[in-house]
């Protein structure tokens, strides 16, 4: 499966709700920009961006069953969706595997475990602090404690620190 086509069924499968289809297009853009700029090997920046895609898989079945979209709930729903999303595709095991874990490690800040990890959890936060609306305070102290790659740094603080 293509990121194209994984983006296509991703699309369809969020069911017209705006928000998710944004949210995951964003968090692939930056996965795709940060990974690309930080020169990781193409099958590992493919493995990356096919998580970004889906890592917010369970947010709709988390509304549902919790009434929260709280990151435990979607580490803890997004394995089994994430398997079935890419059942019957021509993805590797192995892959597939590492994209599984991603998305069930994807709000797990302590340990990063690999660069895909850390650029697919800074993706996820420049999103998410424009989205939530997050006070500078919080921005700085993702930005010491947990943004490790140099684009991600970058993409911070132009976006949010330069103001």
């Amino acid at each position: 499966m293509t990121v194209a086509e994984a983006m296509k069924k991703m699309i369809l499968f969020s069911n017209g709700n705006q928000h998710d289809i944004n949210h995951f297009l964003k968090v692939h853009a930056y996965a795709a920009a940060i990974g690309a700029c930080e020169s990781l090997p193409e099958d590992t920046l493919q493995t990356l961006e096919l998580a970004a895609i889906v890592h917010d898989i369970a947010c709709p079945l988390c509304r549902e069953k919790y009434g929260t979209t709280n990151g435990s709930y979607q580490e803890l729903e997004g394995a089994p969706l994430t398997r079935d999303f890419f059942a019957g595709t021509d993805i590797p095991a192995e892959q597939l595997e590492r994209i599984v874990w991603l998305v069930a490690h994807h709000h797990t800040l302590r340990p990063i475990e690999g660069p895909d990890h850390q650029i697919l959890i800074e993706a996820d936060y420049l999103v998410n602090a424009e989205e939530s609306n997050l006070p500078e305070t919080n921005i700085r102290h993702m930005n010491d404690a947990i943004f490790k790659t140099q684009t991600g740094k970058l993409l911070l603080e132009s976006v949010y620190l330069s103001r």
